[in-house]
């Protein structure tokens, strides 16, 4: 393996994983993912989280490489969740002198996750851990984007290990560093990655930045994607749009149609949108369209514009599930459309006006529902949504 130093005595071990089709079993990874660690050589050796359980035997064999036969001290828990904490018993196993370090909330899950529970160093806001000439202080981050979640930051070099925090989908295809790398070709990947891990969870990645902006940053180093040590500004100035619901003019909009009577709507709409001078318009049918890539525009774009056929009295199940995941996301300050169809009884646009009220966005039009084909009274109350929505949107 080729050997890569964030600085002096600092190494990346990291792994391309391009098996999966699931992230979390849930989010599509067409691209793949990067599983990353990083290694600390110094009087005292500290590892900074693990990877996924599928690559300990080769993981192992680059910390003996580097370490060269010398135990390590430290094991830096940051992130719990199995795809970095995977090789925790291993390490342990290999290590049996290591001390874990990390805070209350992920010692818990230490125990629970991997029975181990001796050995364990807790540490807090500003605790520090000297090694030699690199020294680790540490900062909690919960929920970003589970409650133990910390990051550690080495003062020698100015390197923040942010665990999940900047952390992009997609494979490192022989860059690791985000100046070896055509960064435009990950940027749809670090919002959807944003959108669907991160996004929950928008004050309290409002909070973590507010912690990491003071410290006097050189590299970010996450567990997933591009380690970026050039350029920071690009990827905190997306983090601080993103986690503020800050977006673009534009709009998302998705339908559940069986027999294209809905779908004819969603273009009706999509084309006065044009018409009206919007560019930036998506049309997405929920049977066919991931969640994952729908959630990550509705943080880029400020209009999400939805329809559902009615299907036994209740919304069309494709649409009814992404709205449900929307929900549970919280995203705010978007402006909001509603339309659907119907054939002998009603049940799509009543329950997306439940959705409406739950998720408190502007609803800028009254809803369109059609019975049967769209007919021409419809069809103008279609592009009079339109309308409503260029308003509110290109003001």
């Amino acid at each position: 393996m080729h050997q890569v130093n964030l600085a002096e005595d600092i190494y990346y071990l990291g792994f391309n994983d391009r098996r999966t089709h699931l992230f979390e079993n849930f989010w599509p990874i067409p691209y793949g993912v990067s599983y990353n660690s990083y290694l600390i050589v110094d009087e005292k050796i500290a590892l900074i989280d693990t990877v996924e359980r599928t690559f300990i035997d080769d993981y192992l064999e680059q910390i003996d490489s580097l370490t060269q036969g010398r135990d390590v001290d430290y094991l830096v828990i940051n992130h719990m969740e199995p795809d970095h904490s995977g090789a925790l018993k291993a390490v342990v196993a290999r290590y049996p002198n290591i001390t874990l370090v990390g805070n209350k909330k992920t010692f818990d899950l230490v125990a629970n996750y991997y029975q181990v529970s001796e050995n364990q160093l807790e540490v807090y806001d500003d605790s520090e851990l000297p090694l030699g000439k690199h020294r680790l202080t540490f900062a909690p981050i919960p929920m970003v984007h589970w409650p133990e979640t910390m990051v550690t930051f080495e003062i020698t070099e100015k390197i923040l290990f942010s665990g999940d925090a900047f952390g992009s989908f997609g494979t490192l295809d022989g860059g690791i560093f985000n100046d070896e790398l055509n960064i435009a070709h990950y940027e749809e990947e670090l919002l959807r990655y944003f959108s669907n891990i991160v996004g929950k969870y928008c004050p309290h990645t409002q909070r973590a930045l507010k912690k990491i902006q003071t410290l006097d940053l050189r590299v970010l180093a996450p567990t997933h994607g591009p380690v970026w040590r050039s350029n920071l500004k690009y990827i905190l100035d997306r983090y601080e749009k993103w986690s503020t619901y800050t977006t673009d003019p534009g709009a998302v909009i998705v339908y559940g149609s069986m027999y294209g009577n809905t779908a004819k709507m969603a273009d009706v709409i999509a084309r006065q949108l044009a018409v009206r001078g919007v560019k930036n318009i998506r049309v997405y049918d929920a049977s066919k369209t991931h969640a994952s890539y729908i959630i990550s525009d509705i943080f880029k774009y400020k209009a999400f514009i939805i329809g559902s056929a009615a299907y036994n009295n209740e919304l069309f199940p494709a649409v009814e599930s992404l709205v449900t995941k929307i929900e549970h996301m919280g995203i705010k300050n978007h402006l909001l459309g509603i339309f659907g169809s119907y054939g002998w009884n009603g049940g799509g646009v009543k329950n997306l006006q439940k959705f409406a009220e739950t998720i408190k966005w502007e609803l800028v039009y009254s809803p369109v529902e059609e019975k049967g084909t769209l007919k021409a009274e419809k069809f103008g109350q279609c592009i009079e949504l339109a309308n409503a929505m260029v308003d509110k949107l290109l003001i």
